[in-house]
């Protein structure tokens, strides 16, 4: 029998490439798509590319609905699925949020950088961190599942095995990112019209983005001591994907290359390329995958390492599919087989 899929608030990026992915899982069955704007329109009027595929409508959320299904995807603004996470857990329903209301552990902190009070702080606590690589296990022993942010997959996969093994110093690391304009959200805004963001390059943030203490929080824990990374992110001139350049100063002596491989050997969703590659974001495109390499530049104490995904698949809903699958106890790939999509 195949299990039941509710998707809160599928109207954004990160709710359609769920979408696209789900309905060729063989083993789920999406049921329920909400959204209170567009309630009572189809599905497929908005998602041309979901025709043939998906035969239902928005319609507006509902304790009783998506409380009928084994699991619910949670792709709204921060803040919703904390006011309905407590509901669906009491009836048995699994949640999994690609929002950031249950992915920072201290309160305090969370609610200095989302500007507003958490409604369900009693379940930050219960909220694993969703990223397999890191917390399998808890994973799939979990009713809820915080879906981590599109930066913080990128920088974390990409120096974790340097944290886990102790070999940087860890006061001096600096994450520079780049993403595409997706990154932002499907809503109207002056920075990313075509005209602002095409043929343009920059920065912003530099003085505190939402990410770095998610970052710090998951490189904290896996050091076991207080981290807290220079994070500078970029907007490109594209759609999807990020970049990540990631520096790093040893503090010993390692085999780098084979350190990586060893560590990602068994891991289906990360690809470590041969030394001496560049991963590209293109690459990487629509594939629920994280490509990297590490280089040292003169073979001196400085690692660089190069961190490339899809931001909205492994850096949003190819990875809370990947959750999804360990949480309802089937293959972790299904549905996430796919290559990037090239040129």
């Amino acid at each position: 029998m195949k299990r039941k899929i509710g998707i809160v608030g599928a109207t954004g990026y990160t709710g359609v490439e769920l979408l696209r992915l789900l309905v060729s899982h063989p083993a789920v069955e999406i049921t329920c798509v909400t959204s209170r704007e567009h309630a009572g329109s189809r599905v497929d009027a908005m998602f041309p590319n979901l025709r043939g595929y998906l035969d239902l409508t928005f319609t507006a959320p509902s304790d009783e609905a998506l409380s009928a299904c084994d699991l619910v995807f949670f792709a709204t603004p921060n803040g919703i699925a904390m006011k309905s996470a407590q509901t669906l857990l009491d009836a048995g329903t699994k949640v999994i949020d690609l929002a950031a209301d249950f992915r920072i552990k201290d309160i305090a902190v969370w609610e200095k950088w989302y500007g507003m009070q958490h409604a369900s702080p009693h379940l930050v606590e219960e909220a694993v961190y969703g990223l397999p690589e890191l917390n399998r296990a808890a994973i799939r022993n979990a009713r809820l599942v915080a879906n981590p942010g599109c930066y913080p997959t990128a920088v974390t996969l990409g120096l974790l095995p340097l944290v886990e093994n102790n070999l940087i110093d860890v006061a001096g690391i600096i994450a520079d990112t780049k993403s595409g304009v997706s990154g932002a959200g499907r809503k109207a805004e002056v920075h990313t019209l075509l005209a602002e963001a095409g043929d343009n390059f920059k920065a912003y943030a530099v003085a505190g983005h939402r990410h770095q203490p998610e970052i710090a929080q998951t490189l904290s824990t896996i050091a076991q001591t207080a981290i807290s990374p220079v994070f500078v992110p970029h907007l490109l001139p594209m759609i999807r994907g990020i970049h990540a350049t990631l520096y790093a100063m040893l503090t010993t002596e390692a085999d780098l290359q084979q350190l990586y491989a060893t560590r990602y050997a068994a891991e289906p969703f990360v690809d470590v390329m041969p030394a001496g590659s560049h991963p590209e974001t293109r690459s990487v495109r629509g594939a629920n995958v994280c490509r990297m390499a590490i280089h040292r530049p003169g073979n001196g104490q400085r690692v660089v390492v190069l961190s490339v995904i899809d931001n909205l698949v492994k850096g949003a809903a190819g990875q809370a599919v990947q959750n999804m699958n360990l949480m309802l106890d089937l293959a972790e790939g299904t549905a996430l087989q796919q290559p990037g999509l090239l040129p």
